[in-house]
């Protein structure tokens, strides 16, 4: 059963709440709403939404306007690339862009984020709420140095400061309607598994061919022997 969450509290406000029941979804999702002005306690990520986000190479970042707009900008990176150092924080490099710094400003103004995580392989997604504390690198390197470390080694690129985000609230979608994707490591994977049976029948193949020219030129040599015309 259902119980009010940070999450509620926030998505589920008074005209979401009244969609809701000219649908009837007010029935499940009224529960998760709060309950006399209790937010309830922030959510934490468990063990299941680290692993994708630790694993992530892309995913969004929402922030809003001084006048209200709200701004949706892409974040990619190695494998790795976002961190999260304990159940209620998210952190990353902010690595060098287009230079607009939308989503920079706007933070100075509205510390409020929104984080979109998917992984098209598995059709999960996971939406965060948070509070985004931006640090410079002049202010914090050995911060900026720990977040360009990925399993793949210390990244290279230009990063004049970090992201860090303390989780509000989180919630895990259904997978419908979200098409299966794949990246270049998993399909080449999938192609060697697919091919693995080919590729055995392949060198039988080979195998047999040459037995049979092994064969053929024994044959070959025998008749030379005997005078015999081939």
């Amino acid at each position: 059963m259902r119980h009010p969450t940070r999450y509620g509290a926030i998505a589920f406000t008074a005209p979401v709440a009244e969609r809701q029941k000219a649908t009837g979804s007010i029935n499940w999702y009224g529960r998760m709403r709060a309950q006399e002005g209790d937010p309830g306690l922030p959510d934490e990520l468990d063990t299941r939404v680290t692993a994708l986000i630790r694993a992530t190479d892309s995913f969004f970042i929402a922030t809003v306007t001084p006048s209200g707009w709200p701004y949706i900008q892409h974040r990619g990176g190695p494998p790795g690339f976002v961190h999260v150092p304990n159940p209620t924080t998210i952190a990353l490099a902010d690595y060098s862009g287009n230079q607009q710094f939308v989503t920079v400003g706007n933070l100075d103004e509205n510390d409020r984020v929104a984080l979109f995580f998917i992984d098209y392989p598995t059709r999960t997604r996971v939406k965060v709420y948070g509070r985004a504390e931006v640090v410079e690198r002049a202010d914090d390197p050995d911060l900026i140095a720990r977040l360009l470390t990925t399993p793949d080694g210390v990244g290279t690129a230009g990063c004049d400061r970090a992201f860090v985000v303390h989780v509000e609230a989180l919630d895990r979608n259904c997978t419908k309607n979200i098409p299966p994707k794949y990246g270049e490591a998993r399909m080449q994977e999938s192609l060697t598994l697919a091919r693995k049976g080919l590729q055995e029948e392949i060198e039988l193949l080979r195998s047999r061919n040459a037995e049979l020219e092994r064969e053929i030129t024994r044959l070959r040599l025998h008749n030379d022997d005997d005078g015999q015309p081939w």
